[in-house]
């Protein structure tokens, strides 16, 4: 998945409330033995049996094909997704976090994450926020009542911030992850930019 720095973003928000969207939903079992790492694959299949029919038709009722947030993400638009609670359970595979960003979405926010997505979103460039149920309530109302509505992350403050309200929230990340997302780091790119700390460290110990 494309490597892209994490500042500050701003963005309109999809409202996805789904209690335990297992990984399962957020991308179909059968999309996993392709062997492609095509982003724009991954992405077409990010909740594809939720958005689609068996003929392929998109599914009116469903949140993302309603016409107000339908809109693919790109700067400023539909980049976050406000999620449900424990988003990401089931499986561990990491291809939910692949269709995630391949479908172009920047941070998900929810009251919990299963833990092994979470950390493979981070691994994708996603940023993953926890905030408060009674922040997440406040979300969704607004987005409900404005889904123009922006919502802005602040990684280096580790804040999010309700636009419309003005209200925000502190939220918590590992200290190494937040470097890589700051700097689009993966964990070969961290050591690759360390590696003459590393020889002398080596050099040292001989």
């Amino acid at each position: 998945m494309a490597k892209q720095k994490f500042n500050i973003i701003q963005s309109t928000c999809i409202p996805i409330e789904i209690t335990n969207c297992n990984t399962d939903l957020i991308i179909p079992a059968r999309y996993l033995s392709s062997t492609t790492r095509d982003p724009d694959f991954f992405g077409d299949a990010f909740m594809h049996d939720l958005r689609f029919d068996i003929d392929g038709k998109p599914k009116e009722d469903f949140v993302m094909n309603r016409p107000e947030y339908s809109e693919k993400p790109h700067e400023g638009i539909h980049e976050i997704i406000v999620a449900g609670d424990n988003w990401g359970s089931g499986s561990s595979r990491e291809h939910a976090a692949w269709a995630i960003a391949g479908y172009g979405v920047r941070a998900v926010v929810s009251c919990s994450f299963a833990d092994i997505h979470r950390n493979n979103l981070l691994n994708c460039f996603v940023l993953p926020v926890v905030v408060s149920r009674e922040f997440r309530t406040e979300l969704f109302e607004t987005i409900a009542r404005n889904p123009q509505a922006e919502v802005k992350i602040d990684l280096p403050a580790q804040t999010i911030t309700n636009i419309s309200s003005g209200r925000s929230e502190k939220f918590e990340i590992n200290g190494y992850k937040k470097y890589c997302l700051t700097n689009a780091l993966d964990d070969i790119d961290f050591l690759l930019e360390n590696k003459d700390k590393i020889k002398d460290f080596e050099a040292a110990r001989q």
